[in-house]
């Protein structure tokens, strides 16, 4: 399924694990198809929310694999095949791009880092060795650096860059990048709480993790703000605006898959060093949920 400038909620999927540790994907199955009922309107594996840090490459491709087997065209999927080593990212996309996926998220160079031209050239040489889309990702919080906004400037030029992802959650930063949006570029914001402030600068929706809480209301609440019904999309977002905030209280994923766990949808535990919720947060996810209607 071609990628095309999506518009709407695209899930960042958690990877759902046995006690063991072992990827469970009699589960991940149950949550992908959870997904596409419910609307969502494209799929990111392999993402931060997926805990790929702590994953194999065999376990990283295989849940791609089984996600593009179950998926089988109703919704795009995205993969992320970022590194911080540049050919170690080349590597993975074009694998990920072999087994299908309609889009790659690239993050930038965590820990090492790079000049603004360093930064420019990990994108631009991955981008120019695959044939799908690909979605830059701003997330300072995670690697310890930014892109810079001249970098997202020449890159949005480029013929297979299709968006950036924004979680800085820096609305000054976003607004020096919007004008790069267009018919080729688009922004996706990476922070559930400012969705709707991201899409009245251009954004195109939310690459979300409140999505695996909520996946019907993530999407309607982006489906009625592109269609013009901003009152009704502020009127939701602010309804559950608690709960998005509340699955950042500590590390994601440790609460979203906290949560999901107390609903009932078996997700398991995280790896090391991602371990449980800590009580007083375990009871205040809990009370969140509970006015949310969701246990």
């Amino acid at each position: 399924m071609k990628f095309d400038q999506l518009k709407g909620s695209i899930v960042a999927m958690i990877t759902p694990f046995q006690e063991d540790g072992s990827v469970n994907f009699s589960v991940l199955t149950d949550l992908l198809e959870r997904q596409i009922a419910a609307g969502t309107d494209g799929i990111l594996v392999l993402g931060t929310t997926g805990e790929y840090p702590t994953m194999s490459h065999e376990e990283d491709a295989s849940v791609v694999a089984h996600t593009i087997r179950v998926v089988n065209g109703r919704v795009p999927v995205m993969v992320g095949s970022g590194s911080n080593c540049t050919a170690t990212q080349i590597e993975k996309s074009l694998e990920y791009q072999d087994m299908g996926a309609d889009a790659l998220l690239l993050i930038s160079p965590y820990y090492n880092k790079a000049n603004p031209e360093g930064m420019y050239r990990h994108f631009a040489e991955t981008a120019n060795r695959v044939n799908v889309p690909c979605i830059l990702y701003n997330v300072p919080g995670r690697t310890g650096c930014s892109i810079p906004v001249s970098v997202v400037e020449k890159l949005s030029k480029h013929p297979n860059i299709a968006g950036i992802k924004e979680a800085s959650g820096d609305m000054s930063y976003a607004m020096k990048i919007a004008h790069c949006v267009g018919p080729s570029f688009a922004l996706y914001s990476g922070n559930d709480d400012i969705t709707l402030p991201l899409m009245s600068i251009g954004g195109s929706g939310v690459i979300s993790v409140y999505a695996n809480v909520m996946p019907a209301m993530c999407h309607q609440i982006v489906s009625d703000y592109l269609s013009g019904n901003q009152a009704q999309a502020l009127a939701n977002h602010l309804k559950y605006l608690r709960l998005m905030n509340d699955l950042f209280m500590e590390v994601n994923p440790i609460p979203v898959k906290s949560a999901m766990n107390m609903m009932g949808l078996n997700v398991g535990p995280m790896r090391l060093p991602l371990c449980e919720m800590s009580p007083e947060h375990t009871a205040a996810l809990q009370a969140t949920l509970k006015e949310a209607g969701l246990l």
